[in-house]
C-alpha cells in the first residue's frame, strides 16, 4: 500500500521501470500519490505507452479528478469504447454535464462504437444539464441503432424528459418500455411532482408493482412542496406503517409537512429518530428542518438547542433561527445569532438576502428602529446585496409601526423599485395603529387602482379600520360600499388544531363545525389567561357589520 510521501526508488531499466510503476498504481489510493506517479510517467517518457496511461486513467476518475483524467485520456492513441464511456460518464456527473455531449460527439468522430452504457451516461448529463434538444438528438440515435429496448437508456430517457418539463414525451417513453424497474417508475413520478402534477404521480405510484425508499420520500416530499401537507403526512405514516426504512430525505420532506401544519407531535417523534442515525452524519438539511419544524410550532427554544447541536451549520441554518426569534417577538436574541453568525467560520456565515429580511423582520417585531435603519444601509454599503422589494417592505414596516409615517412614505417614493401592495399595505398598517387618516386615504388610491378584487379586500377592510379609529363612519360606510361595487369580500381568517393526533382546521364564528364546543372552550380558556396576564382587547377592531 502506498503511503503519502516519496515514491520508493525507480528502477533504471525500461521493463523494471514500467512494471514498478504499474504496480505502484494498483494499490494507489491518494491523489497527491496518483500525481506524483503521474510525473514520473511523464519524466521517464512513458507517456505514450496505451497500458501505463489506462492504468493511470481509471484511478483518476474514480477518484473524481476529472481534469487530470481528461488530460491523461487525450494522450490515450486508440481509446476503447470502455475508455470513452468513462469519462462520458465523468462528465455527464460533473458540474459541466454538457462536456458528456462533446465527448460523444468526439467519439463518433473516432469512429468508436457506442453502445447502451455510452448512451445511458450522455443521456444522463443531458437530464443534469437540462440540455432537452441535445437529449432529443440522442434519442434519435439511440432508435437509429437499435438501443430502444435497454431498460437503462430508456429510464435515462424518462428522466431527460422529466427533468426538461416535456410530460407527453416522458410518458410516452415509459409506456413504450417492455420491462421497467423501481427506477423508472421513480423517474416518472418526480417528472409528474416537478411539474407540479401531484394526482398524476399519486396515480404511478398506485400503479407501481414495487416500491423503494425513493418512491415513498418523492411522493410525501412532492405533496409537501405544492401545499398538500396534509396528504403528505398521510403518506409518511403509510410509509411507517409498511416498515420502509426511513432516511434522512424522508425526514426532512415529513418535517416541512409538519412545520406548515404545526404538527409538533408528529414532529418531535421524527426528531428522535434522529438518533438512530448516530452511527453515520446527520444532514445539515435535517437539522435546519427541525430547527423550522419547532420555530413554526412555536417552540423556539427546542429549536435553539438544535442549533447549538449542530457539529456544522450553514447560512440557511442561521437564518432560520434569526428568523425563529424574529417571528417571537424576540428582536434582541435573534440580532445575537446575526453577530454569532458573523463570528462563524467563513463557510457558513456570510449572510444573504433572506438572512437580511430575517434581521430586519426582528427589528420590526422588536421596534428596533435604529438599528433597523443601520442594517438597511449595511446590506449594499458592507455585504453587497442590493435590497429587494422585501426588505423595503420590512423597513417600511419598521418605520410605519414605530410612527416614522413620513419617513415610511418618503422612501416609498424614492425606491429604485415599484411598490408593491405589502408596502402600501405596511404603511395602512402604520396609519392605523396612529391614526393618520389623511395618508390613508392617500395610500388607499394606489391600491384600489392597481390590485384585483381579491388581493383589494382586506387592505379596504384595514382602510375602513382607519377611518373608525377616527370616528369617520361615513367614510367608513363609503369603503364597505366600494367593496360590495368591486363584488370583493376578505376571506376568513383560517386556524387548525390537533386533536387525538389529526389536524383539523376551523374559521372565526364556525358553528358547524363538529369539534364546535371543544374549540369554544379551548378560546375561553385562552382568552382568560391572556386578561389575566394583563392584556387589553383592542375593542376598535371590532366593528359593526354594517
Amino acid at each position: 500500500m502506498l503511503v503519502e510521501g516519496a515514491l520508493p526508488a525507480i528502477p533504471t531499466t525500461f521493463g523494471a521501470l514500467q512494471h514498478t510503476l504499474s504496480s505502484l498504481l494498483l494499490n494507489c489510493n491518494t491523489i497527491k500519490s496518483l500525481t506524483q506517479i503521474h510525473a514520473q510517467i511523464i519524466t521517464n517518457g512513458l507517456s505514450h505507452k496505451n497500458s501505463i496511461l489506462v492504468k493511470l486513467f481509471h484511478p483518476y476518475i474514480t477518484s473524481g479528478s476529472l481534469s487530470n483524467a481528461q488530460r491523461v485520456f487525450e494522450q490515450i492513441e486508440y481509446p476503447s469504447p470502455n475508455l470513452w464511456n468513462q469519462i462520458v460518464r465523468g462528465h455527464a456527473r460533473s458540474k459541466t454535464p454538457r462536456k458528456s455531449v462533446e465527448m460523444y460527439n468526439l467519439m463518433e468522430a473516432a469512429q468508436a462504437v457506442p453502445d447502451g452504457f455510452t448512451y445511458s451516461f450522455v443521456i444522463s448529463g443531458c437530464a443534469r444539464g437540462g440540455l432537452v434538444r441535445e437529449g432529443e438528438q440522442m434519442h434519435g440515435k439511440v432508435i437509429s441503432n437499435g438501443f430502444c429496448s435497454n431498460v437503462f437508456v430508456q429510464t435515462n430517457l424518462v428522466n431527460l424528459y422529466a427533468a426538461g418539463g416535456v410530460g407527453s414525451a416522458c410518458r410516452w417513453v415509459f409506456d413504450e418500455m417492455s420491462e421497467r424497474n423501481v427506477a423508472t417508475w421513480n423517474s416518472l413520478i418526480a417528472g409528474y411532482v416537478r411539474n407540479k402534477e401531484i394526482d398524476r404521480a399519486r396515480g404511478v405510484f398506485d400503479e407501481m408493482p414495487e416500491r423503494n425508499v425513493i418512491s415513498w420520500t418523492t411522493m410525501v416530499a412532492g405533496c409537501a412542496q405544492n401545499g398538500r401537507c396534509k396528504q403528505a403526512l398521510v403518506l409518511f405514516r403509510e410509509m411507517k406503517r409498511a416498515n420502509v426504512e426511513l432516511d434522512q430525505v424522508a425526514l426532512v420532506a415529513a418535517l416541512s409537512a409538519c412545520a406548515e401544519l404545526g404538527d409538533l407531535k408528529l414532529g418531535r417523534w421524527i426528531h428522535s429518530c434522529v438518533f438512530h442515525f448516530r452511527n453515520q452524519a446527520v444532514l445539515v438539511s435535517l437539522n435546519n428542518a427541525l430547527i423550522h419544524m419547532y420555530a413554526s410550532c412555536g417552540v423556539v427554544e427546542e429549536a435553539y438547542k438544535v442549533l447549538l447541536e449542530m457539529p456544522r451549520r450553514t447560512c440557511i441554518t442561521w437564518t432560520s433561527m434569526i428568523m425563529a426569534f424574529a417571528k417571537q417577538g424576540r428582536g434582541e436574541e435573534a440580532l445575537r445569532v446575526f453577530h454569532w453568525m458573523q463570528c462563524a467560520p467563513a463557510s457558513e456565515a456570510r449572510p444573504d438576502e433572506i438572512t437580511f429580511i430575517g434581521v430586519l423582520c426582528a427589528c420590526c417585531h422588536a421596534g428596533l428602529v435604529d438599528k433597523g435603519r443601520n442594517f438597511f444601509q449595511c446590506m449594499n454599503q458592507v455585504w453587497g446585496i442590493e435590497p429587494r422589494i422585501e426588505h423595503y417592505g420590512c423597513i417600511v414596516d419598521l418605520l410605519s409601526r414605530a410612527g416614522f409615517l413620513d419617513e415610511a412614505y418618503g422612501l416609498v417614493q424614492t425606491m429604485p423599485i415599484k411598490p408593491n401592495d405589502a408596502i402600501w399595505g405596511a404603511i395602512l398598517g402604520g396609519c392605523r395603529i396612529h391614526k393618520n387618516v389623511e395618508l390613508a386615504s392617500r395610500v388607499a388610491k394606489n391600491l384600489v387602482l392597481e390590485l384585483d378584487p381579491e388581493r383589494a379586500a382586506g387592505y379596504l377592510m384595514l382602510l375602513s379600520n382607519v377611518y373608525a379609529t377616527s370616528n369617520r363612519w361615513q367614510d367608513v360606510s363609503i369603503v364597505r360600499q366600494k367593496m360590495v361595487e368591486m363584488h370583493t369580500k376578505k376571506p376568513p381568517g383560517r386556524s387548525w388544531v390537533q386533536i387525538h393526533g389529526v389536524i383539523r382546521d376551523f374559521v372565526a364564528d364556525d358553528r358547524d363545525h363538529i369539534h364546535e364546543y371543544s374549540i369554544y372552550e379551548v378560546l375561553v380558556d385562552i382568552s382568560a389567561q391572556a386578561k389575566s396576564e394583563g392584556f387589553e382587547p383592542d375593542n376598535l377592531e371590532v366593528l359593526l357589520d354594517i
